[in-house]
């Protein structure tokens, strides 16, 4: 009979650990869950961070894009008028050379 009541006892000590056991295991589950959850919203929230900083940096190409565009036609501008400065340039000197040369034909 003792040895039945010890058997017992000892099951009863095994049971109380297991259930001890589980009980630990399901707070670190949820803790786990918490520590999860509390992760997947910090990706959500990187996950947009993210979109946004691809939005802004698309129109930011866009806009390179655009000034790029705008600064080779005002370089085509520039090379155009500063040929057309050039030719006027050589249309002066050549006009003062034949006034010089028309203001010598008649001094003589």
């Amino acid at each position: 009979m003792d040895a039945i009541r010890k058997k017992m006892q000892s099951m009863k000590a095994e049971t109380d650990d297991m259930y001890r056991k589980v009980n630990e295991y399901e707070e670190a589950t949820k803790e786990s869950n918490a520590v999860s959850d509390k992760m997947d919203c910090d990706i959500r929230d990187f996950t947009k961070r993210v979109q946004k900083l691809d939005s802004r940096m698309e129109e930011t190409m866009e806009k390179l894009q655009q000034s790029a565009s705008k600064m080779e036609e005002a370089e085509k501008d520039f090379k155009d008028k500063d040929d057309d400065v050039n030719t006027q340039s050589r249309r002066v000197l050549l006009l003062e050379e034949e006034s010089r040369i028309s203001v010598e034909k008649l001094a003589t």
